[in-house]
């Protein structure tokens, strides 16, 4: 795939986030809850002025400074990387997509638009772009973490052709 697919990822992975927050402030009032499986899941209208958790509450120019920062890296890795392994690419263009979803809400509103409340488990309320940004992380990890299997591979098989 060439760069503008990876870069078309995050974009999809931006417009599913932005649509679903523009539901979320136009059809709901802020903490009305929907109950979509009772005491499970519900839909729930919630504002975040800090980071994952609520972490780091009002730090709005702090968090926008470095999502601009990790945004042009991730820019840049996913052209440089673009002939790569389509796993990592794929984890950078979700982490894109979600930081770039996100970084939209500090700048227009001053928090982010959460609204996916899982219950069951008393889980944060989060968003699109967040999971994305955890997929994409998680998505990394195994990456990175299978790296070292393939490259002893890839030396195993030089060494045998000698």
């Amino acid at each position: 795939m060439t760069a503008l697919r990876y870069y078309g990822i995050a974009v999809a992975v931006l417009l599913l986030d932005q649509v679903t927050k523009w539901f979320v402030l136009h059809r709901m009032e802020l903490y009305e809850s929907i109950p979509v499986w009772d005491d499970v899941f519900h839909i729930t209208s919630h504002r975040n002025r800090g980071a994952a958790f609520g972490i780091l509450q009002n730090q709005q120019w702090l968090f926008i400074g470095i999502t601009v920062v990790v945004t042009a890296v991730l820019l840049v890795y996913i052209y440089r990387l673009r002939k790569e392994g389509a796993m990592m690419l794929w984890s950078l263009s979700l982490i894109l997509g979600g930081a770039v979803g996100n970084l939209i809400d500090r700048v227009r509103f001053g928090e982010v638009v959460d609204f996916l409340d899982f219950r069951l488990i008393h889980y944060p309320i989060f968003n699109v772009a967040d999971s994305a940004i955890v997929i994409g992380v998680c998505l990394m990890v195994i990456v990175t973490l299978r790296q070292p299997a393939r490259e002893k591979e890839y030396v195993s098989k030089a060494g045998e052709g000698r």
